[in-house]
């Protein structure tokens, strides 16, 4: 049986022979072409992978000693499509949080880390929002028992303050 009729579909990324076409990389403006060109060939790759992995499977499955031939054929094209994944993967700077992969190890969907995560940020955000609540209500307060107590120093420094934001929007803007 021949492997290149066997290829899944989609591996248009690399020829479908897990063979990279040599690329250069251009210091331009297309370095997010580059980087999402070089993910979409380890996602082919990935495919192929998994693609080549089935048919091993299959071969496996239903082996006799007629097929050690297409057997060490997959294989080899197994370890030569895992070299290329390697290859192609030094390319991408993607960084993957161990927590994903351990929940994938434990049979777990991976939007659960996302999910949790944003849970996570949203409970932060709600907390930093309390305490900035918090100090702009203590500033009031202050700032009505200052003015009690010093009206002439209060009223200066409201002054400044607003000097010093004019400044700083005109530095900004």
């Amino acid at each position: 049986m021949d492997m290149s009729q066997n290829t899944p579909a989609g591996t248009g990324g690399n020829g479908g022979n897990g063979i990279l076409n040599p690329q250069t990389n251009d210091v331009g403006g297309a370095g997010s072409d580059d980087l999402k060109q070089n993910l979409n060939q380890v996602i082919n790759s990935i495919q192929k992978t998994l693609g080549l992995l089935h048919q091993l499977y299959l071969t496996v499955s239903s082996y006799n000693a007629a097929l050690q031939l297409p057997l060490l054929q997959r294989i080899n094209s197994l370890v030569m499509e895992l070299d290329n994944m390697v290859k192609l993967s030094e390319k991408c700077n993607i960084q993957v949080p161990m927590e994903v992969l351990n929940l994938i190890d434990e049979g777990k969907n991976p939007d659960e880390f996302t999910r949790d995560v944003l849970n996570s940020c949203i409970a932060k955000n709600q907390i930093m929002k309390g305490k900035t609540d918090a100090f702009k209500g203590l500033r009031k307060h202050l700032l009505e028992e200052l003015e009690q107590a010093f009206p002439g120093e209060v009223e200066s420094f409201r002054e400044i303050r607003a000097a010093s934001a004019a400044v700083s929007s005109a530095l900004s803007g």
